[in-house]
């Protein structure tokens, strides 16, 4: 989708007095020559696919390597169990975060969003409000397009794979998503979306992806967590009035720029960080010996 800067949809705002994801959608209509419904249509089956990563995890499933899974079902059974010091939302949306992540560790359906190593961020955030039944679908789908037309500028003007700028990229790009998601549907207008936005990667600004053993694993599930949750408190800043002090399009070019300038052992190839720790030395030798 090419939008190529935030300014450029705040821009169409103004010059059609249309929502933010109006403006997306249109750009997905011209873009890919659709109608109106089918766009719609292909969001809503993103959206069910989100829905299913959640509804069809099993705590019990561990991945190949059985360095992932049953955390979100332990999250869960810890909320019910005792009044977890995050509060019941907050509690759902870590226990979320946790089994969607753990699902792409085990090789199940998930939406890449915009990474499969981010994938439960989003879903993480929106699912447990559209449970609670406060928030129909069709206002799912429109925060959903605020999400993608976040996701698309970041992708224009910097990166979203752990590859080409570390973990920044991918946790930090979903975690801006959901936030200008969020404050979209707790009706948030443009800058305060945009504020959102640039909170949320500004707080992961320089993370570095370190992968263990080269699997989408450790620390990359539990990061998931880090990117809602810190998502969730970017919306209800900017919604409160706390504003960015550097405007949104500027800090998404200095992510961009970090991410380059970020040295090659921190950038999905498991030669630094976490995964040179003895464990994660001990992991991949593991791997290579076939006793994993």
């Amino acid at each position: 989708m090419a939008l190529e800067s935030m300014q450029e949809i705040f821009d169409k705002i103004e010059k059609t007095n249309q929502p933010f994801w109006r403006v997306v959608l249109a750009t997905d209509m011209e873009e890919r020559e659709v109608s109106e419904a089918a766009s719609m249509e292909r969001m809503r089956f993103t959206w069910q696919a989100m829905l299913d990563s959640v509804e069809s995890y099993q705590g019990e499933r561990r991945s190949v390597s059985g360095l992932v899974g049953g955390d979100g079902a332990r999250v869960r059974e810890y909320a019910a169990r005792e009044k977890a010091l995050s509060g019941d939302y907050l509690a759902e949306v870590i226990a979320t975060a946790l089994s969607v992540g753990e699902s792409n560790a085990c090789m199940c359906k998930i939406v890449a969003a915009p990474t499969a190593g981010a994938c439960g961020v989003l879903p993480a955030v929106l699912v447990p409000l559209y449970k609670q039944g406060d928030i129909e679908e069709e206002d799912i789908l429109k925060a959903l397009y605020v999400a993608s037309g976040i996701g698309a500028v970041i992708a224009f003007r910097a990166c979203i794979a752990g590859a080409a700028g570390g973990c920044q990229a991918e946790i930090g790009s979903a975690s801006a998503m959901a936030a200008g998601a969020l404050t979209a549907l707790r009706g948030g207008d443009a800058e305060q979306i945009g504020n959102a936005v640039a909170m949320a990667l500004k707080n992961l600004m320089g993370l570095v992806c370190d992968p263990v053993a080269g699997l989408v694993e450790v620390p990359c599930v539990k990061r998931n967590v880090v990117g809602a949750v810190n998502a969730i408190s970017c919306a209800d800043m900017a919604l409160a009035g706390v504003t960015s002090r550097i405007p949104v399009d500027q800090v998404i070019d200095c992510m961009g720029d970090v991410g380059r300038r970020m040295p090659v052992e921190f950038r999905e190839t498991a030669l630094g960080g976490l995964a040179v720790t003895p464990f994660g030395q001990s992991v991949k030798e593991k791997m290579l010996k076939g006793e994993l």
